[in-house]
């Protein structure tokens, strides 16, 4: 028998030093604007050098998790910013190109996102999600089109005045840009985007919960089809 055994990753004293302190912000023990405590107890509290401490706080503001300020210290990023891609792509490193696991997290995540945000929508957020598909339909180029989804996307998780699904949307949109690009290449698949979004803002326009429902599941069942070609072991 064979085993599929991946080599063991080396994991350098600085990326320690970060995962302790994202753990602190993730857990709650550091709150959003908190400051950290300053580079010689922090040294000690981990028992590494200032030195160290110094090139995890460097690494974990260019990720977005704090803030540094000259001459007063680090800060915990305010929950209210958007999550910097960088962020994303460094907690979620090894799943980034298992596309079987991103569409299940999109299946899961965004219908959740879009069911609530369909029913808390006002008319002005309807409005603005047809100006989205209106631009979808001129669009020919893939990457903007892509990025107007995304638009679209977070405006429904807006929608849904729960601030963590904004956060999940938009951790879902950086994981699945490489998927999303690749999907646009079948056939028929720029019409599906179009299609049930636009099926969901006409059900949200008539208030109607079951056309709501019945939209959400369609994009997924047909997006499940799309996946299936490209990565089979979807």
């Amino acid at each position: 028998m064979t085993l599929q055994i991946e080599a063991i990753k080396k994991v350098t004293v600085t990326e320690q030093v970060m995962e302790k302190i994202a753990d602190l912000i993730t857990s709650g023990q550091l709150k959003p604007g908190e400051q950290l405590p300053n580079e010689r107890d922090l040294a000690r509290m981990f028992g590494v050098t200032r030195g160290r401490i110094r090139e995890a706080s460097r690494a974990l503001s260019v990720i977005g998790l704090i803030t540094i300020k000259a001459g007063e210290g680090s800060f915990v990023k305010e929950r209210e910013v958007s999550i910097p891609p960088e962020t994303i792509i460094w907690m979620f490193h090894n799943e980034r190109n298992n596309f079987y696991e991103i569409f299940m997290a999109r299946q899961l995540i965004e219908s959740e996102v879009y069911a609530l945000g369909a029913r808390k929508a006002g008319k002005e957020q309807i409005a603005r999600l047809e100006q989205y598909l209106d631009q979808l339909q001129q669009m020919r180029d893939v990457e903007k089109y892509v990025d107007i989804l995304d638009q679209f996307d977070i405006l429904m998780a807006q929608c849904s005045q729960v601030q963590i699904y904004v956060k999940l949307m938009q951790t879902i949109i950086y994981l699945r840009r490489e998927s999303s690009i690749k999907l646009l290449s079948i056939p028929g698949s720029w019409d599906h985007s179009i299609r049930t979004r636009t099926q969901l803002v006409q059900a949200m326009k008539e208030g109607d919960g079951n056309k709501i429902d019945k939209a959400i599941k369609l994009h997924y069942k047909t997006l499940k089809k799309f996946y299936e070609t490209i990565f089979p072991s979807a």
